[in-house]
Parts: C-alpha cells; sequence; structure tokens
C-alpha cells in the first residue's frame, strides 16, 4: 500500500517520507561546478511534485526512465513557497508491486452517469445528419471506451481519468442553456461541435502510467487527428450535407480561438465563436477549481500563482468566510513558479541533510 501521497506534502514538511511515484518527466542537469543532478517530477493520482536528487547520481541515472516506477526517500520541503522532494535513495519497481489506482487521478464523478447525460443530449437533436454522426462515434466500442477514460489535457484541465468526458458533458450544459438565449445558434451543430472538439485526444494523450503525449498526438495534435477521425465516420453515412461536413470541420479547426493557441483559423461563425469562448471558460473554471483543491489547506484565501492562467487566484468563499487576506504575489518569479535555469540552487543543495543508507524495516534498498 502506499505510504504518502503527494496531497499531503503540508503534513510532512521538513520531514522524510519513503513512497512510491511514478515518474512524470526526467531530465539530468549540471549544477555549476559540472556535476550532474536529477531534475525529476514525481506524480500520484494527488498530483505532482518536482524532485531533485543531488548526489551519488552517476549510480542511479540509468536505471530508470520516465513512465518507470520508483520507490523513493528523500526530504519534503519547500522553495520559492512550492513543495519539493529532495531525494536521497530511490530504486525501480516491478509492476507486480503496483497498484495502478495510485498513480494516476480519476474524476469523482459516476462515469456511467456521465456516459448516460450526454446519450440523453443526442437523443433530443432535432438534425438526422447530426444525430446519426454522434451516435456513430457513441457506439464504436473503442472509441467509448476511450472517450470514457480520456483525460482533457495533460495538465491544464479536466487532467484525471475521465477528465474528457467530464469536461464534454459540462460543455454540453453550458451550451445547452446559452444558446437558448441565442435563437441565431443552431443548438444541434453546436452540441455537435462539443462532443468532436476534444475527441482526438482519445489518441493524442497516452494516460496508462502517467499523462503524457504519443508520438502521433505530438507530431499531428489533436485537431488533425479529429479531421482523420471524422472523414472516416462521415465515410459511413452517405448522403451527409457537406456544407455541415465543412461547418463540423471549422469547427474543430478554430476551437481554440487565437493562432497563438493553435488555432489554424479563427471562429468565424455563431456557433464556432460559441463553442471557442464557452470551452475556453469550462476549461479555466476547472483550472481554478483544481488550484483551490490543491492549496486548500492554506490559511488566507490567496492561493499561489498559477502559471496556466498567469495570475495568483483569491477564493471568494474563503475570503467571504472573514479569513485574513495575505497580499497576493503577482509574478512568476515572486510568487514561485519555476525558474528558468538549469543550474541547482546552491542553498537547496546545501538545505538537504545526510541521510543513512534505507533501513531492513523500509526494504527500498536499491
Amino acid at each position: 500500500m502506499k505510504e504518502f501521497f503527494i496531497s499531503q506534502c503540508s503534513q510532512q514538511e521538513n520531514k522524510i517520507i519513503t513512497s512510491s511515484f511514478v515518474v512524470a518527466s526526467k531530465q539530468v542537469k549540471a549544477k555549476k561546478n559540472g556535476e550532474p543532478y536529477l531534475a525529476l517530477i514525481l506524480a500520484d493520482r494527488s498530483g505532482q511534485i518536482e524532485a531533485k536528487m543531488w548526489d551519488n547520481v552517476d549510480e542511479f541515472i540509468a536505471i530508470f526512465e520516465q513512465d518507470d516506477f520508483l520507490k523513493v526517500k528523500g526530504l519534503v520541503n519547500k522553495y520559492k513557497n512550492r513543495f519539493q522532494l529532495t531525494i536521497h535513495k530511490l530504486r525501480r519497481m516491478d509492476e507486480a508491486d503496483i497498484d495502478f489506482t495510485d498513480y494516476l487521478p480519476k474524476t469523482t464523478k459516476d462515469i456511467g452517469e456521465l456516459w448516460r447525460t450526454l446519450t440523453e443530449f443526442v437523443a433530443t437533436f432535432q438534425n438526422p445528419h447530426l444525430k446519426s454522426l454522434v451516435e456513430l462515434f457513441m457506439a464504436d466500442s473503442e472509441i467509448a471506451e476511450r472517450y470514457r477514460n480520456a483525460p482533457a489535457a495533460k495538465t491544464l484541465h479536466h487532467a484525471y481519468i475521465g477528465g474528457l468526458l467530464d469536461h464534454v458533458v459540462s460543455l454540453f450544459r453550458s451550451c445547452d442553456l446559452v444558446s437558448r438565449n441565442y435563437p441565431q445558434v443552431n443548438r444541434d451543430l453546436l452540441l455537435t461541435g462539443a462532443f468532436l472538439h476534444d475527441i482526438g485526444k482519445i489518441q493524442e494523450l497516452t494516460y496508462n502510467r502517467a499523462f503524457s503525449y504519443s508520438t502521433r498526438g505530438q507530431l499531428l495534435g489533436h485537431m488533425i487527428i479529429e479531421l482523420e477521425m471524422l472523414q472516416a465516420k462521415l465515410a459511413k453515412l452517405p448522403g451527409f450535407p457537406e456544407e455541415l461536413k465543412i461547418l463540423l470541420e471549422h469547427m474543430i479547426i478554430s476551437h481554440h480561438g487565437q493562432y497563438d493557441f493553435g488555432s489554424p483559423k479563427l471562429p468565424m461563425f455563431p456557433e464556432a465563436l460559441m463553442l471557442h469562448y464557452l470551452d475556453d471558460l469550462d476549461s479555466k473554471m476547472e483550472a481554478m477549481r483544481a488550484h483551490f483543491e490543491r492549496e486548500a489547506e492554506l490559511e488566507g484565501p490567496w492561493t499561489s500563482y498559477n502559471a496556466s492562467l498567469g495570475r495568483p487566484l483569491l477564493d471568494s468563499r474563503k475570503f467571504m468566510q472573514g479569513e485574513k487576506a495575505p497580499a497576493a504575489k503577482t509574478s512568476a518569479e515572486d510568487s514561485g513558479a519555476p525558474a528558468a535555469t538549469s543550474a541547482a540552487p546552491e542553498s537547496l543543495a546545501s538545505e538537504a541533510p545526510a541521510l543513512d543508507v534505507f533501513s531492513e524495516a523500509e526494504s527500498i534498498k536499491p
């Protein structure tokens, strides 16, 4: 059984912990004196943590890779207001010793209920072509299985098992509600765009050990994959209107809304524009919710700097309860965002106390 989860860092600050993690990222960097150190991002189902190994690195570099599972012993401490782990010993774990449910976060919602909600929305479609198209996707057992389990993103929002479905159901509800206020919007087209806008992530992302990109996803991106998936299904629907096909293709390639965000085209008709803004809203609201959850134990209502949103956040519920609100830090440098440097911070290296090898009771000898 896993002994420690990343979400428990505040309870173990300045203490030695022994636990298991999946390696989300592995880099070998150089200290100022030229010696190597390991810069890792370790993960479990409760989150991620930066981890550094400063000493005796040569004997550990080659024994593990990204996506491997490690048993780690080290010091939990804070650097620039962020928890990190200073590793003293590690070993690679065998899969027989691993409970995979410990390492990937999963939605707390009922996957079956979310899927039923999606099915009920599709049943209300008035356009027979769009209804047939979405039902064809949902009837594909391989697509349906991945759609129900895939994350919606690697890190930014809905980054958990079931996140894609959770995101799309939330987006369906928003689209259904807001479209009632704009009679010029075709509800069925909007909802079909919402169903398809991230479907390529079932192939773009991998999520067996840690959330990362597949080779195909890295090279093509989810929009290109979605266009291919759409073409494959439309080939089974003779008589599907060409105009609807073009509109759906545009909604797929424009839903990021800006060239800087990866959209080859800007949204150019009402449904495409509404999809972009509601998708962006849902993503940002989830990013805020997750950030508040990660920092729920902080006393004040202000969070640390959120890199994806580019600002610290105010938990308005805490603020309304009258808790003390220390001044927010508004820059990445002042608020603990990682510094763009490959050199090890000397102060951090000197803070790590010497540690004996693992005890027999901990059974973690490399």
